[in-house]
């Protein structure tokens, strides 16, 4: 399974008092998609992931914004509850069968945490986190982008199309083009993160991942690798 991306946030005044309205404001800044710029749904979780969720929304056909996605939220105030929403957002991705360029939109999964939920894991995943998608599209496949380029990014048992993928970044160009899209896709995630500590009283936060031991050098050596 495909690694994922995530990006926590921990603000100073967090507490059950605030966290419904920062949490409107962390929807505010969300990079919603073109195509895709409402949110889809609305889950509220108690205790922790193993229980079933207290509430649910379809928030599609509600055309719902966030302070209306708030307000359903705070019909279920507790300390030891999330709130999490789905929504879209624009990546570029390479698709390795058709050897072509989408910008298209992918899963974003945004989350407040109750500062008791699931036994406080707040502290290490933040008051807010989300869920940015797989790893790759901020860090290539691999170790196949600079400065930490593979020579052979696949082992001897590669699969056909990946094969094919890594025939086809071997021309510098096509090299490029990856590096550029990717770098795209940081800057969109670092622009984000800019609005964010904007909107909210932030103390700090951290971008992470399953499969990078520091991902936020990683994506810093990407952006400014020329």
């Amino acid at each position: 399974m495909a690694n994922h991306a995530y990006l926590r946030v921990w603000t100073r005044d967090f507490s059950i008092e605030t966290m419904i309205a920062e949490f409107a404001r962390f929807l505010t800044t969300a990079p919603l998609s073109a195509s895709h710029h409402t949110f889809e749904e609305l889950i509220v979780q108690a205790v922790d992931p193993g229980e079933t969720p207290i509430a649910e929304w379809d928030l599609r056909p509600l055309d719902a914004g966030p302070a209306e996605v708030a307000a359903m939220a705070a019909l279920h105030l507790n300390s030891d509850t999330a709130y999490i929403v789905s929504a879209r957002w624009d990546l570029w991705g390479f698709d390795i069968e058709s050897l072509k360029w989408q910008r298209k939109p992918e899963p974003l999964i945004l989350t407040c945490h109750g500062l008791d939920y699931d036994d406080g894991v707040a502290a290490t995943a933040g008051h807010f986190q989300a869920d940015l998608g797989f790893e790759h599209f901020f860090t290539g496949h691999a170790g196949m982008l600079p400065p930490a380029a593979a020579s052979n990014p696949f082992n001897s048992s590669e699969h056909p199309v990946e094969h094919t993928f890594r025939q086809w970044m071997a021309t510098s160009n096509n090299l490029k083009q990856y590096h550029d899209k990717t770098r795209e896709n940081i800057q969109q995630l670092f622009h984000w993160l800019e609005a964010i500590e904007r909107a909210l009283p932030v103390e700090r936060t951290e971008l992470w991942s399953e499969g990078e031991e520091n991902m936020e050098a990683r994506l810093d050596a990407i952006l400014t690798q020329r």
